[in-house]
């Protein structure tokens, strides 16, 4: 989720921007970006061409809003439902909404020998996450190029995978649409029960683990790691997201065999190595990835819970994941200890976190938090649907995970409009529509401090 930061007012020379255009912020420019791709991908999906039968305006725009924001979150089955032609533009809106239209339009214009403005400039920093202007077209081709040969690799191994039971055209445009909805964490199948029937395929799981794992750990870390290739020559950040995905996975892993060992609907009647494999992607996959090796609708409460967490931590920044991201579930946990070891400044690997990265962080996670209850709140009013299922599939829409416990088709059409509206809010990032529906006001005075009792 990128954040626009209010405080950032660049200078534009009078006269060189309309009026029009000056009075939009980046954010503001990003959000209607990706209106726009999703308003294309439902007209083209509403076409007798791309589907089997017909596909209903609401139906259209959810699945398209869904592909656009790499949720995986289906009204209709994907691949019934869909014609080739359809299921071709899902996985263009995944690709475009995944990697960002605006990493597209730099690269597009930079191949033709554009120059950058310091308006447009602005605008592709904010899409990319980056702080330095400098590093932004930089960053731009790096994540086109890395995307590329990445998801070829992909292809390459599924194709060669699959074609030992299907025919080899079938098996290279599976390959092809499910490492697009992978790398991109999108979570769209081909097969109304996502991979279930490949729960016990160490290479299925492993190539499409890889491959959402690597998407959603965020392109800086990979630049990162191509850059510098040492472990102590990396940032703090590209430390920090690899230490705790690392952490978080693995005991994610180890509590879901536990808690599902003994389900005979999930793990139960799987031998120990089928286990181990199911288990594996089912703690990787709720950090925003969608696809699932288990019926979701049957795993214990515990582990529903369990997989609520891991979709609202989400994955890595200027990444192909969502959620409210590792680093800003990091801060908040190291902000909480040093405040109960009552030590004024937040460190992390000895570092100290400026005070308005805390306050970034905890905005993000209140905003959140906040859209979370209120969208738990009028669909628990409007739908007929257990709690459970309610609050899981709000957190996979707002987090842009895609697993359901089965409520996304029978919903109704105000359910719709609401998990549609989550899902970009989910994609462009809460802090940054809070951001955009509230105008900045910094406060100039400096007022004497309030004795407020907290706790």
């Amino acid at each position: 989720m990128k954040q626009w930061d209010p405080k950032f007012q660049p200078y534009v020379k009078k006269g060189t921007q309309s009026k029009k255009t000056s009075s939009l912020s980046p954010p503001a420019i990003l959000f209607v970006g990706f209106i726009v791709l999703i308003i294309l991908g439902s007209i083209l999906l509403m076409l007798p061409i791309a589907s089997n039968q017909v596909t209903g305006i609401i139906d259209a725009i959810f699945t398209a809003t869904s592909a656009v924001t790499v949720t995986g979150l289906v009204v209709v089955d994907t691949g019934t439902h869909f014609t080739l032609f359809g299921q071709v533009v899902i996985a263009i809106l995944i690709q475009a909404g995944g990697l960002g239209f605006m990493t597209f339009a730099v690269v597009a214009a930079l191949s033709l020998g554009a120059k950058l403005g310091l308006s447009q400039t602005l605008l592709v920093k904010e899409a990319l996450g980056q702080t330095s202007l400098e590093k932004v077209t930089q960053t731009a081709k790096y994540v086109v190029l890395y995307s590329f040969v990445i998801e070829a690799v992909g292809i390459a191994l599924l194709t060669v995978i699959w074609a030992s039971e299907l025919p080899f055209s079938t098996a290279l445009y599976h390959a092809f649409f499910y490492t697009v909805s992978a790398f991109n964490n999108a979570g769209f199948a081909l097969s109304a029960d996502s991979l279930t029937r490949y729960a016990d395929s160490w290479q299925i799981n492993g190539v499409i683990s890889a491959l959402f794992m690597i998407g959603g750990i965020g392109f800086t870390v990979l630049i990162d790691i191509k850059q510098k290739k040492r472990w102590k020559k990396l940032s703090i950040n590209t430390r920090l997201v690899i230490k705790a995905t690392l952490i978080i996975n693995v005991c994610a892993f180890f509590l879901i065999w536990l808690l599902e060992a003994k389900n005979p609907y999930t793990l139960g009647a799987m031998s120990v190595g089928d286990q181990i494999i199911a288990a594996w992607f089912q703690a990787v996959t709720p950090r925003t990835a969608g696809f699932n090796t288990l019926p979701v609708d049957q795993l214990t409460d515990a582990t529903t819970t369990l997989t609520i967490f891991l979709m609202f931590i989400g994955g890595g920044s200027l990444s192909t994941a969502s959620g409210i991201k590792l680093g800003t579930f990091v801060v908040l946990v190291m902000a909480t200890i040093h405040f109960l070891r009552r030590n004024q400044r937040v460190a992390l690997m000895q570092r100290t976190v400026p005070q308005e990265q805390v306050m970034k962080a905890l905005s993000l996670a209140l905003v959140s938090i906040a859209m979370i209850f209120i969208s738990i709140f009028v669909l628990t009013a409007i739908e007929k649907a257990p709690f459970l299922d309610i609050v899981f599939e709000v957190v996979s829409a707002l987090s842009t995970v895609g697993l359901s416990r089965g409520v996304t088709g029978n919903l109704s059409p105000a359910g719709e409009v609401i998990i549609i509206f989550l899902m970009i809010i989910g994609r462009v990032g809460p802090l940054t529509f809070a951001y955009f529906l509230a105008l900045p006001n910094p406060q100039k005075l400096k007022f004497a401090n309030a004795e407020i009792q907290v706790g």
